[in-house]
């Protein structure tokens, strides 16, 4: 095989090292002190002095080297904290410096000695000896600093945390975020569960599984689209105030707020209304922003969002009649005119959308995208929602709301509908439209109208995207800049 020369000459680079005893790719390297620590520590040390009685064990990443004569400067990296490394032919003796000299950029080394800092004022370790760790075999892109091929760097996200630390430091913000959002529900009363994520009905949602295939049963499962049919059959139980975060799974398209595999927390509250779970999203959220970055005034895109409560509370009928010029009831009198009236805003309709699909459309191309400042858009029509409990002052309403930031949904809640009776009949139309040919429409789940008929409380009941609410938190445009490892075509 006709190998790269970078590839070549790296391999030969192993096989020297074997031939001289020393292994390129070690067991372990314990009792090291994190780079970060060493920073802060000697944070006030003088330029040009010596940290007496210091002596270290580091190791990371060689992302830079240069060599002055008889001595080396390298920058090494660990995790995403980066010091500089200092080797000299005296202290180190002559094969271990050569050694040196042959390391390339990538390389994970160890090493141990003593702090300074240079009088240009960098900190530094003195390296009184050093070893190989893990021998790279691939470069690094050139100038990877600055890596900025988006393909590359959610195909090869390895590399992009290597070369974007602002990325990591994003990536690692989603993880305080959750465990942020862990420690407020907890300390609201609520307990967190766990539920089914392979499935025999796929429920709690309106969207197109994943399907897969038990051997041992010889029967199909469906990837889960949603806890909810699960969390309340814990109401039935006896539950009161529970969470669940985890993956749901969605065979949709892929878009920068669209992630077929997503994190969701949900939660039901038993004997509240979706009143008291307004009260808790703005409460909550400022909370976890504060937490995560500092501050309830966040910026998306161009503007600067101030998270503080109360937030206002808007109909989707008002909203339609102000971004649209149709209201909700006019649109369901007249889905011609709804659909001409998204046309006419360049927003993409078909043959056969429903009244459902024409307000969905409404919403997420032509209302949200106006709502920059955090809003909850209220009373949602009964045929959006096969699972909410009917608005008590209007039964072609459900009370549901959204909440909207930065002109994207970022969460979901109902006052739930509790009455048996009511959720079979719902589950049959739902059944009806996907005999129509609509494979988002609700399956009919006995065992879950069975849970029902033995009494679930009145709740309150909230979805909320864990992907999406990051994305605003820190502000950027794609899920997939928050996702470690998204979805991606094929590479061939």
């Amino acid at each position: 095989m006709d190998l790269p020369e970078w590839e070549r000459d790296r391999l030969a680079k192993v096989e020297r090292l074997r031939q001289e005893g020393i292994e390129p790719y070690a067991r372990a390297f314990e009792g090291r002190t994190l780079l970060g620590e060493l920073t802060e520590l000697y944070s006030a040390l003088e330029p040009g002095t010596k940290a007496e009685g210091s002596h270290y064990k580091v190791a990371g990443r060689v992302l830079a080297r240069r060599e002055h004569g008889k001595a080396i400067f390298i920058t090494l990296r660990d995790g995403w904290d980066d010091l500089q490394l200092y080797g000299n032919v005296d202290a180190l003796g002559d094969e271990s410096f050569e050694r040196m000299r042959d390391l390339d950029i990538g390389d994970v080394i160890g090493a141990e000695g003593h702090v300074f800092r240079t009088r240009k004022g960098e900190l530094t370790i003195f390296a009184g000896s050093w070893t190989l760790l893990t021998k790279s075999l691939r470069p690094l892109p050139e100038k990877f600093h600055g890596l900025q091929d988006r393909e590359t760097r959610y195909r090869q996200r390895y590399v992009d945390l290597i070369a974007n630390p602002d990325v990591a430091w994003q990536l690692r913000a989603r993880g305080k975020l959750v465990s942020s959002m862990r420690r407020y529900l907890e300390g609201q009363g609520f307990v967190e569960v766990e539920t089914p994520i392979l499935q025999p009905l796929p429920g709690g949602a309106l969207a197109r599984p994943f399907i897969t295939h038990h051997n041992a049963l010889d029967t199909d499962l469906y990837l889960r689209i949603a806890p909810e049919l699960y969390l309340k059959r814990l109401l039935v139980g006896g539950f009161d105030k529970i969470f669940e975060i985890g993956k749901n799974f969605r065979n949709e398209g892929i878009s920068p707020v669209h992630n077929p595999e997503f994190t969701m927390m949900e939660l039901y509250w038993a004997y509240v209304d979706y009143n008291a779970i307004m009260e808790l999203v703005e409460n909550m959220i400022p909370a976890l922003a504060m937490d995560v970055v500092g501050t309830s005034q966040i910026v998306i895109g161009e503007h600067s969002v101030d998270l503080t409560p109360p937030w206002p509370r808007r109909t989707l009928d008002s909203l339609l009649k102000e971004y649209l010029g149709l209201g909700l009831f006019e649109i369901e009198a007249d889905p011609e005119r709804g659909k001409n009236a998204l046309v006419e805003r360049k927003v993409e309709v078909e043959k056969r959308d429903s009244f459902a699909m024409i307000v969905d459309k409404a919403l997420k191309h032509v209302c949200f995208p106006k709502l920059v400042s955090p809003t909850f858009a209220i009373d949602y029509p009964l045929a959006l929602s096969p699972l909410a409990k009917s608005h008590r002052d209007d039964p072609r309403l459900v009370e549901r709301f959204q909440a909207i930031i930065g002109g994207k949904e970022c969460g979901n809640a109902f006052s739930e509908l509790n009455d048996p009776m009511d959720q079979r009949r719902r589950f049959e139309d739902q059944a009806k439209n996907k005999a129509a040919g609509d494979e988002e429409a609700h399956v009919l789940d006995e065992d879950f109208l069975r849970a029902l008929e033995y009494g679930m409380p009145p709740a309150g009941g909230l979805g909320i995207g864990i992907d999406r609410l990051v994305m605003m938190l820190l502000g950027v445009e794609s899920i997939r800049d928050v996702i470690l490892f998204p979805q991606l075509r094929p590479e061939h």
